[in-house]
């Protein structure tokens, strides 16, 4: 049976009390250097029992998903382990973002079965790439072979002022490799970074209305909200019902870029709770 999202409204009430997808930072731990890199540079990481109660609570309210980054996800003690025990113990999906240079066989294989979609980045192709990342791009042409074997997989990449002229060449890229969707992340202001500029944005935003054929295109709006037309992707649904953010300290926020949150105690669902009357 099909049921447009919209054609049998729910009340309020009704809906889920999680959010319908969770990302959590594991650590902040991560070997590259990347100057735009909006996440702490100081060292912290979760208990991994404390992620998989977490899971658990956040699956019988009635989240869909939990996305794990950092830092690089995979640079977290028994990270596989971890996955595994929540794709074992909940109903939900379990997703994940890395630069793919810790990606081996034997990793990829001990993943199998326990997660349900990956998320590669790479910011710009060849040269830029190696420029901005400090690694081959080989390596990250090897990683999406890997990930190819295990999962459905998408492509991740920061648009700036290095990256916004080699759309297309991405697009291509992510084409080649079989990815599922290409997920544009307009840039952050950091610390070190000013954010992607206006005119690289309506640059971003001229080129996504483009007319082209191949992998499923996806932008984020954070930092577009002028310039990107936008649809509910749920309608009806209340501001922090679609997502939120655990970071590595273990404090939740509404979305990773946010100042500012509500540290986890016993329970994640409290502070889902709390974040939501706080705001």
């Amino acid at each position: 049976m099909n049921v447009l999202l919209d054609e049998v409204p729910v009340p309020v009430e009704q809906f889920s009390r999680a959010p319908r997808y969770l990302s959590i930072a594991l650590t902040n731990a991560c070997e590259l250097r990347c100057a735009y890199c909006y996440a702490p540079k100081h060292a912290a990481a979760l208990d991994r029992e404390r992620v998989v109660a977490w899971a658990v609570e956040l699956d019988a309210a009635g989240c869909l998903g939990v996305g794990f980054g950092g830092g690089e996800p995979t640079a977290y003690r028994r990270f596989a382990q971890l996955c595994s025990d929540i794709a074992q113990s909940t109903s939900m999906a379990v997703t994940f973002t890395t630069h793919g240079h810790r990606l081996t066989p034997e990793l990829v294989e001990s993943l199998r079965g326990a997660v349900h979609f990956v998320r590669l980045s790479v910011d710009g192709v060849a040269a830029t790439y190696e420029r901005l990342r400090g690694q081959p791009f080989a390596a990250v042409v090897q990683a999406a072979g890997l990930l190819g074997s295990l999962a459905p997989f998408g492509i991740n990449a920061v648009i700036n002022a290095d990256t916004v002229g080699e759309l297309d060449d991405l697009a291509e890229f992510a084409d080649e490799v079989g990815a599922s969707e290409l997920l544009l992340l307009p840039e952050q202001p950091t610390a070190a970074t000013p954010g992607i500029s206006d005119a690289d944005a309506q640059r971003l935003v001229e080129w996504a209305a483009a007319a082209r054929n191949g992998v499923r295109l996806a932008i984020s709006r954070t930092g577009l909200e002028a310039t990107l037309p936008t649809v509910e992707a749920v309608p009806g649904e209340r501001p922090l019902d679609a997502h939120m953010h655990v970071d590595a300290t273990g404090v939740l926020r509404p979305h990773a870029y946010a100042p500012t949150g509500l540290s986890v105690g016993g329970s994640i669902m409290k502070a889902v709770q709390a974040l939501r009357e706080a705001r």
